[in-house]
């Protein structure tokens, strides 16, 4: 008995001093590595949630070493969360479009006709994301815009290669558009909807939606932060906040060659645009160009990049993210002036800013109208902040309001 005793009681102090190290560590990096702008947000509530992040990430990288469980499914874990418990306003249900799982919200409040429908695409790397995890922010857009929205369980990576993320969300898009009246909305009224990589692909399911003939065309597309291109990581905004929490440039490029499954060693070779051949420079340059991007978001710590030399090999490892379902700013003009009433929220200290000026730019001399808001003081992410407890941030709760306001507008 003592035996045991003693043994439990060196596994607690091994385990003490391993949390304890990682903690240091995580410490260490978040305070060597990252850099938060003075027009941050509560900087120092995003430090606590950016230490939080990679702690969960390092934590996880323990647990696969010792064969517990992988880091992706750690990860998942802490960030999914559960259902939340019945809303008095809304009806909640979990179906399956054709196969994809789907949460439907529909307002209790009897309606005088049918209602407007909003696909959302949640966000989360490819990797990571869930329904439960975007659970408060599809209530809270459902509950105050009183519209119908359909949250898109959309099969993740590594398990499921690319394209089949943008497969299932059009799957489940075209789906809800044909049956749409069966959850009491207009076909006519259906909202395409997603943040970071929901974005992204909300953006590529509106492309492919509008090239369909006898087919009901949405109404708008809302895109929250979204990346939109591949082709140029030295964008000001890219330099700007390329160490800013939670989203470095390094890791949307990381992000990228391991969703598409491709070797991480030719990043720095991506990062500096040997990848891009010049026929798509030449072609792609009039709507990827930082002359496009207004000044005022140049003055902070812009340098012009110039490209290395172009390589064959780094061209074959990243040719998918070239694609218009992974960079949606590439497509033909005669599919972008087709696009619907869009709205584009851009966060100041976000690598991902620029992507969204620059296709609102290339959508506005599209003659397509366009709605932005940008954050002064947000980051990316920052709209699934906006209730979560002592970590919330106001920005985050008013850029939800003005995307609800723009439905109430539609």
């Amino acid at each position: 008995m003592e035996l045991a005793y003693s043994l439990l009681t060196i596994a607690a102090e091994i385990l003490i001093v391993s949390f304890t190290l990682v903690a240091a560590w995580t410490i260490y990096y978040e305070l060597s590595y990252s850099e938060i702008p003075p027009g941050v947000e509560q900087p120092g509530k995003l430090r606590v949630l950016h230490f939080l992040l990679i702690f969960s990430c390092v934590l996880g990288k323990i647990l696969e070493r010792l064969g517990f469980c992988s880091e992706i499914d750690f990860i998942r874990y802490t960030q999914d969360g559960k259902k939340l418990q019945e809303d008095p306003k809304l009806f909640i249900k979990d179906l399956q479009f054709e196969d994809i799982p789907v949460r439907v919200y529909q307002p209790r409040a009897p309606s005088a006709g049918l209602r407007r429908g909003v696909i959302y695409l949640h966000g989360g790397g490819w990797m990571f994301g869930s329904i439960n995890s975007y659970d408060r922010v599809c209530r809270y857009i459902a509950r105050e815009s009183e519209s119908v929205v359909v949250s898109v369980g959309y099969r993740l990576a590594p398990e499921h290669k690319y394209p089949s993320q943008f497969r299932d969300c059009l799957t489940a898009s075209t789906h809800f558009m044909k049956t749409a009246e069966d959850y009491g909305v207009d076909s006519a009224r259906v909202i395409i909807s997603g943040d970071s990589v929901g974005g992204t692909l909300a953006a590529a399911v509106c492309q492919a939606l509008v090239s369909r003939s006898n087919f009901p065309k949405p109404l708008a597309q809302i895109l929250i932060y979204p990346g939109l291109q591949a082709i140029d990581f030295y964008l000001p905004s890219y330099q700007q906040n390329c160490a800013v929490p939670i989203l470095y440039r390094e890791h949307v490029i990381s992000c990228c060659l391991r969703y598409l499954e491709k070797d991480v060693s030719v990043l720095e070779n991506i990062r500096e645009g040997s990848h891009v051949p010049l026929d798509m420079k030449l072609k792609y340059g009039r709507w990827i160009n930082p002359d496009n991007i207004p000044e005022e978001f140049k003055i902070r710590s812009y340098k012009p990049h110039s490209p290395t030399s172009y390589s064959d090999e780094v061209y074959e490892v990243a040719k998918p993210a070239l694609e218009t379902t992974f960079s949606p700013l590439l497509a033909e003009e005669s599919i972008v002036s087709q696009l619907p009433l869009s709205y584009i929220l851009t966060c100041e200290y976000d690598v991902l800013r620029d992507d969204g000026l620059l296709y609102k730019k290339r959508l506005e001399d599209s003659g397509v109208p366009v709605t932005w808001y940008h954050v002064k003081d947000g980051f990316h992410g920052v709209i699934s902040l906006f209730d979560f407890g002592i970590l919330s941030f106001p920005s985050g709760k008013k850029a939800m309001d003005n995307i609800v306001n723009f439905l109430k507008s539609l």
